[in-house]
């Protein structure tokens, strides 16, 4: 698996090839295909990033900071 490091690389030239292809009047289904593949990038680190620091979270899940860090973080993934 991607280190996080590796994931934002990945995302920043993602979005710099996409900042391309708009500056270049690339077609839009190929603009929007790579902006796709941003968005499915981003869940990626988000995903790596709350498993690599969930135990973070859960290392005292009964103090009042843990909790609402938890709520947070909760709603926070399940935004759209």
């Amino acid at each position: 698996m991607k280190t996080t490091e590796q994931l934002i690389n990945n995302i920043i030239g993602q979005a710099n090839g996409i900042k391309k292809m708009i500056d270049n009047d690339k077609d839009c289904y190929q603009v929007i295909n790579q902006m796709k593949a941003v968005r499915a990038a981003i869940t990626s680190l988000m995903d790596k990033f709350i498993e690599d620091n969930m135990s973070q979270c859960l290392s005292n899940p009964g103090k009042k900071e843990n909790k609402d860090t938890l709520q947070k973080l909760f709603k926070e993934m399940t935004k759209k």
